[in-house]
Order: structure tokens, then sequence, then C-alpha cells
């Protein structure tokens, strides 16, 4: 893993899209002065991957971190996601509007469809999606994104909606830590050359106390959060941490100066359940 030197070292999508290997999350984010300044600490850090979505509510905040900052927008790796209510083919193409106003750019590099099975459009989900991923296709063609995916798919997800498409998802971002692996639709992943993005890297703050994980980040002489993100880096998944604490949101970026051996790597894969597991997308309520 010594190929792993810094935040904007980048894997490559499936269509030869480059994407830093970590990036900053901003899922409840408060909208306002804290969502844009944690973006402008976070890019001041050395983050050059910012993840937001419609549903956060927050996105006209993150374009003004991103402006604020100073880099240029080409120099940056920006995702969004289609909420769940604006599923089909038309509500989508204005829903990726929307979003590009709130954010106050041309493009962003990679939109997801961020739920599979919405409350709404649970009778008929499967061709739904298929609607949606055409429009999808559709705004990959136009220049609006440089790259399209999925969130919180199941391989079940995946099959039907690979029915009907064109391209095949390049992403598909799930909740992924220790406390699950969720290793059936990574490997589903594996399989069709998506790649495994991690929301919840650090399992919403609960694996800070698993004491395995403390007793091994003090023997590494790192926190907790370091530990973790590195154990996703070195299994080929992209993390999205997310914190609104400058500090926190610099010491979450220092992840390169130490790897995990394979014997800790184990223990780390081992620790199932500790700290919560993924929501079923089939029985959400929303």
């Amino acid at each position: 893993m010594s190929d792993l030197n810094s935040l904007e070292d980048t894997y490559t999508l499936s269509n030869g899209v480059e994407i830093p290997i970590v990036g900053f999350g901003t899922w409840q984010t408060p909208d306002g002065e804290v969502a844009k300044q944690s973006v402008k600490a976070a890019i001041d850090a050395g983050y050059r991957h910012i993840d937001t979505a419609a549903a956060y509510g927050n996105e006209d905040s993150v374009g003004e971190g991103i402006k604020a900052s100073g880099i240029k927008r080409d120099d940056l790796f920006l995702t969004t996601k289609l909420w769940n209510d604006d599923h089909g083919y038309d509500s989508t193409i204005k829903a990726m509007d929307h979003s590009l106003k709130e954010l106050d750019v041309d493009y962003v590099d990679l939109y997801l469809i961020h739920w599979p099975n919405p409350v709404k459009f649970r009778e008929n989900w499967q061709e739904v999606n298929a609607e949606t991923w055409h429009a999808m296709e559709d705004l990959l063609e136009s220049g609006k994104t440089r790259a399209i995916g999925v969130s919180n798919f199941r391989g079940e997800h995946l099959n039907e909606l690979m029915q009907t498409a064109n391209v095949t998802p390049m992403v598909n971002q799930i909740f992924l830590n220790p406390s699950d692996m969720q290793q059936e639709v990574v490997d589903y992943n594996n399989e069709y050359n998506i790649l495994s993005e991690a929301y919840s890297p650090l399992g919403t703050g609960k694996i800070f106390q698993v004491p395995e994980l403390q007793a091994m980040a003090k023997r590494y002489n790192k926190s907790v959060a370091q530990l973790v993100l590195r154990w996703s880096l070195q299994l080929g998944f992209l993390p999205l941490p997310k914190s609104v604490h400058a500090d926190r949101i610099k010491e979450n970026a220092q992840l390169f100066d130490f790897e995990i051996s394979p014997e800790d790597m184990k223990t780390i894969d081992g620790l199932h359940g500790v700290a919560g597991l993924a929501t079923d997308p089939d029985t959400t309520d929303f």
C-alpha cells in the first residue's frame, strides 16, 4: 500500500475519470456558516474531494465553502445525490439543474441515486430506477456530470438496474466501516468494477468507543479515526470522513505515514456489529 501517499492520490473510475481517494463528507453538517467553514477548512487541509447531497439541505453552503477556499473548481472533485422524491426521468433532470444552481457550479464530478427503493416508488421501484438511470446517462452525456453511480444499492438493486442500463454505475456509496463491511455488496461492486465509497466510515462516531480499536490506535500512535480510515484505504475503499472541527478535519487527513499490519487488518475486519449496521434500503420509511 506504499502507493497511498496523499489526499490528492486518485482511483480511476471505469470511464477513466480520476477520483481522489478520500472525500470530505457533509452529511448532518448544518447549512449556513458551519457547512461553509467546514468545507473551506477541509480544502485548506488538502482535501480535493467534497461529497454532499440534495437531501442534506446544505448544497448552497457547500458551494460557498468551495468559493471561499480560493481553489479552482476544476481542481476539486464534487459529488451530489438525487433525492428519493425526485426519481423518474424528468424529475431527475430537474433535480440536477436545481443542485447545480444551489452549488453554483456548471457541473458536478459525480451524481448518485441516493437510495434504490424509496417509499414513494416502492410499488414499481425497478421501472422507476430504470427511467431515473436513463436520465443519469443523459446527464453524463450532456456534461452536467463527469461520472454517475448509486448509493445504498445492494446486489438485487444493481442487478435490476443492469437489465436496462447502457452505462454501468461507476460508484456505489454505502455504509461501510469495521462494524459492517457489507461483504456481499462489496464483492458485487468489485465484480463489475464499481468503486465502493464508504459513508459513515467512522460508524457515526460509535467506533471511537471500541476497546480493541482504542488499544490498537495507541500502538500505532494514531487516533481511532486515523486507524479506521487507513483500514478503509488499505481495503481499496474510498472513505468520506465528516467533521465540523478544523483540528479533526486536519487529523483525519493524516493517513499516509503508517501502514496497518495484515494481522491487525484481520482483527479490525472481525469487529462486525460493534457500531451499528447498514440500513436496509427495502424497509426504509423515506
